[in-house]
């Protein structure tokens, strides 16, 4: 009978690091070369095949989170982020949300849209019916570009047509639209897209500018939705603080905008340890929190017949597991084999889950005991071992400055140096 595994996990962070590592290799199956990885930086002969000039590398640490149900299925989510205590506020998150079955998530077809400018058309209307009479020859000429794809099931769906208006005159935007499968798609896409380029130019009479994918992937749509108990929470009255503060980041784009920041602070930790584009990432959510032409959250809530709280997060999300640093960087490998996802679209699945706890966890704390008390209890630390702190004493230091209130870095050491006198 195979054992059944479960992320949810109690007092994680009072473990040492190598019972952290031995609980997360048991979980995902890792060998003891892989879970000594994790003490490895990327090998500069790789890092140097990733970019230009490279003369180093620069390290975040990577955290789990714990307790995570998705679909029915346990996950331990590695987040690589300098961010105190979001790993913390995620897991707690995921352990309310629970309690009422965890998180569901889905997604759409990963199509992602290739743009193609044309400027300097003479006649738009015949342009564009040349070109929608051309459809299959153009989405035969874009396949061409990648075998691979068309025989894993992808490859050019579709194309759309957009007149536009600048101070340049009218101008012609076709998109592309591409299935790719399990990768993130900038490449392939923007390989078919100048692959069409002359075609293009034939067909409308014009001449084509930009050849490029558009980072606001609204045809890569992931959804996930969880019901946060309101006993865990503390109450319905706090079910209802929660919400009049939601409220202020549905109505207000200088809300909205940290509101949002929220939510990325958990979607580009696990982004960056799958090895994604978490720039790419950003840009489309941020761009699809202003699709109706003014910038709003990314998230709803609102109360069920029960009381509980019910929480929804919506947004364009385009990762990959092929290609790119996904498959050089070998932290990231190894950070995806500790999800043990199957496909893209998982991914997503799991990144927008972690999205909505983190962004649950930031208004539950501001609703509340408000959001310093846990950066603060982290920061104290930091600011212990700036002072001199070692070992246990960064405990010490850090647990008087937070009972006074003080965390400051003169009152670190002045602590710090009553401890060792009365040794």
């Amino acid at each position: 009978m195979t054992e059944q595994k479960t992320s949810k996990i109690s007092g994680f962070y009072k473990l040492s690091i190598e019972k952290r590592r031995e609980l997360i290799q048991h979980f995902a199956g890792l060998t003891n070369e892989e879970i000594n990885a994790f003490t490895k930086s990327l090998p500069l002969e790789t890092a140097d095949r990733m970019v230009e000039n490279v003369v180093g590398t620069f390290e975040l640490p990577l955290g789990i989170a714990v307790n995570f149900l998705i679909n029915g299925k346990d996950y331990l989510l590695p987040m690589a982020t300098e961010e105190s205590s979001v790993v913390a506020a995620a897991s707690n998150a995921a352990k309310i949300a629970r309690i009422k079955g965890g998180f569901t998530a889905e997604c759409s077809l990963p199509l992602m849209i290739g743009q193609i400018q044309l400027l300097d058309i003479p006649d738009m209307v015949s342009a564009s019916k040349e070109i929608l009479a051309h459809k299959k020859k153009i989405l035969e000429v874009a396949n061409l570009q990648d075998k691979i794809l068309i025989d894993l099931g992808g490859g050019a769906r579709d194309i759309e047509i957009r007149i536009l208006d600048s101070p340049l005159g009218k101008m012609m935007v076709v998109h592309l639209i591409v299935d790719v499968r399990d990768a993130m798609g900038a490449n392939v896409v923007n390989t078919m897209c100048e692959a069409l380029a002359p075609l293009f130019e034939e067909l409308t009479g014009g001449r084509v500018r930009l050849k490029i994918l558009t980072n606001l992937a609204d045809k890569r749509i992931v959804k996930a939705k969880a019901v946060f108990d309101k006993e865990s929470m503390g109450g319905e009255h706090v079910v209802d603080a929660f919400l009049e503060s939601y409220t202020l980041a549905s109505i207000d784009s200088y809300r909205a905008a940290t509101h949002n920041k929220g939510i990325m602070n958990g979607i580009d930790a696990l982004v960056i340890a799958t090895g994604n584009d978490f720039r790419a990432i950003e840009a489309g959510a941020h761009a699809y929190a202003a699709r109706d032409g003014y910038y709003t959250s990314l998230t709803r809530y609102h109360k069920d017949e029960n009381g509980d709280l019910v929480g929804e997060i919506e947004l364009p999300l385009a990762v990959g597991i092929v290609g790119g640093a996904a498959n050089m960087h070998p932290t990231a490998k190894l950070c995806r084999k500790i999800l043990g996802i199957t496909s893209a679209q998982e991914l997503a699945q799991v990144i927008v889950s972690l999205g909505l706890a983190q962004n649950f966890a930031a208004v539950f704390a501001l609703s509340t005991v408000g959001i310093q008390k846990g950066h603060m209890s982290l920061h104290a630390k930091n600011i212990a071992v700036m002072a001199g702190a070692q070992g246990k004493e960064i405990e010490q230091v850090s647990d008087q400055m937070v009972l006074e209130k003080k965390i400051k870095l003169d009152r670190a050491k002045e602590i710090l140096i009553q401890l060792r006198k009365t040794r």
